[in-house]
């Protein structure tokens, strides 16, 4: 059920782990009043970690509290800059701290003079978290590929979370995460933050601008998902968009062409079929299982690779096989994009605590038309779990976007099948002229990690002036190719 939903952010934190480079080195030792020396996942020096209590209801000041984790990767110098950059995670429900490793290593440049904050959102990581339980690796295939089943584990996990001393599943909401977010600020402080965000991230960095617009000094969104964005619906049309970018690739590749003369038909032909009983081997334990096939499922196997380019150029020779009953390719490429260990764990009772409160609601409003293939399956699944999902309440300027407050620096994948550049151009276009909307076409869900990309980010937030860093040159990663369609080594007429 997953791989449904709103990546894990795994495709960005993906490739922030496979194509970022080394560590931070030694750092300063010094006291920060009100922290405690830490180590976390992935960063080989100390940070320092802190603990706010913090209102579950924001109107409620002095009812039941939770313990808001955040944690601190120290500037290199001991005359660092007063604004620290503020990383906000994806998914919905991803633990920014879990993934303190990577993001370190990709602001790297930035951490020289300023601090890097991660905060755990409340409802993640070590926040207050809303965990549901997950299907082991070597879970059966029948499990996962049972779309009921799995809706029924998460209605299951919904009622059990609700008897956690947390479990009021209405307060957490993007809106009243940021105020949250402000409060370590505060407590750090900082008179002004540079906040960035990826995936689900953005709109968090797009609200914390809204309601504390003062406090920010430099914004970078990458893979913008913007409030009113009503993400089960959105999913169908752009993962489509996605999907027919890889039979276009395919046909206009001369090799691919050649070698998958029918994939386009044989693929609608496939779902045409579903479902059906398969014989198939779990990528995992090599063991061959009956497991029944869905059009959800496959579609669902197909989803997943279309984050990553790398892992899309396999789909072809996969489609094809699987339209000739092998499906090991597909599962094979699913399995490899589920990776990321403990780090790309996704707090799915925080997802629908915002997805239920903040998209569902305004499900009949969204104008998208849903993808031929994709259809309604998103929303579907999504309105079974939501139905019954406590809701939170959601101010209507929430949903609005206000001129940026200061330079703001929007980005956006081509290739990306869940944020492509359609919401990146409407954002920035809202945002006014403090924004700058750059555009990486053959790039997947995640800009800011590519290599070149590292050094931007350090321009832009370093530059003094909000003129000056709007003017920073961004198209070096303009020219990536898209990688060519994948053929086995082995395969006839490969020398």
């Amino acid at each position: 059920m997953t791989r449904t939903l709103f990546p894990r952010a795994a495709a960005t934190a993906t490739v922030l782990a496979g194509l970022i480079g080394t560590s931070f080195g030694a750092h300063a030792a010094e006291a920060r009043p009100g922290l405690k020396a830490c180590r976390l996942p992935g960063v080989t020096h100390d940070a320092y970690c802190g603990v706010l209590r913090r209102p579950l209801d924001p109107a409620q000041q002095q009812g039941p509290q939770i313990d808001l984790h955040y944690a601190v990767l120290p500037a290199l110098a001991r005359n660092r800059k007063p604004d620290p950059v503020m990383f906000f995670a994806g998914g919905p429900g991803q633990s920014a701290m879990a993934l303190a490793g990577p993001v370190a290593r990709m602001l790297k440049r930035l951490s020289n003079r300023r601090d890097v904050v991660l905060i755990d959102q409340r409802g993640t990581g070590r926040s207050a978290p809303l965990l549901c339980d997950e299907l082991p690796p070597g879970a059966p295939l029948a499990e996962a590929a049972d779309t009921a089943r799995q809706i029924a584990r998460m209605q299951a996990c919904g009622v059990q979370l609700q008897k956690l001393p947390h479990g009021d599943l209405r307060h957490y909401t993007t809106w009243v995460a940021m105020q949250d977010a402000d409060a370590v600020r505060q407590a750090l402080g900082a008179p002004q933050v540079n906040v960035v965000g990826g995936s689900y991230g953005t709109r968090a960095v797009l609200e914390y601008a809204r309601q504390f617009p003062q406090a920010v000094r430099r914004v970078v969104i990458d893979g913008v998902a913007p409030p009113d964005m009503v993400m089960p619906v959105s999913f169908s049309t752009d993962n489509q968009a996605a999907l027919d970018a890889v039979f276009q690739a395919c046909e206009a590749e001369d090799a691919c062409r050649r070698r998958h003369p029918t994939l386009r038909t044989g693929f609608t032909t496939l779902l045409a079929g579903l479902p059906r009983d398969e014989s198939v081997t779990h990528p995992l334990t090599g063991r061959p299982e009956r497991v029944t096939l869905t059009r959800e499922w496959v579609l669902g196997l197909v989803r997943g690779p279309l984050y990553a380019p790398s892992l899309a150029a396999a789909l072809p020779q996969a489609m094809d096989d699987a339209a000739s009953g092998r499906f090991e390719g597909l599962l094979g490429l699913a399995s490899a994009f589920g990776g990321g260990g403990r780090a790309m764990r996704l707090a799915e009772g925080m997802h629908f605590s915002v997805v239920c409160a903040e998209d569902m609601p305004r499900l009949a409003q969204a104008a998208d038309a849903p993808g031929a293939d994709f259809a309604d399956a998103f929303a579907a699944q999504y309105r079974r779990i939501c139905d019954g999902w406590p809701r939170g309440a959601v101010p209507a300027a929430f949903y609005t976007l206000p001129p940026a407050p200061a330079a703001t620096l929007v980005l956006s994948g081509g290739a990306d099948p869940v944020t492509p550049p359609r919401h990146g151009e409407r954002v920035a276009k809202a945002l006014g002229v403090k924004a700058r909307h750059v555009v990486v076409p053959q790039a997947g869900h995640g800009v800011m990690a590519l290599p070149c990309m590292r050094n931007v980010l350090f321009r832009f937030i370093d530059a003094e002036t909000d003129e000056a860093a709007l003017q920073v040159a961004a198209d070096c990663a303009r020219g990536i190719p898209r990688p060519p369609a994948f053929v086995p080594l082995l395969a006839e007429g490969v020398k």
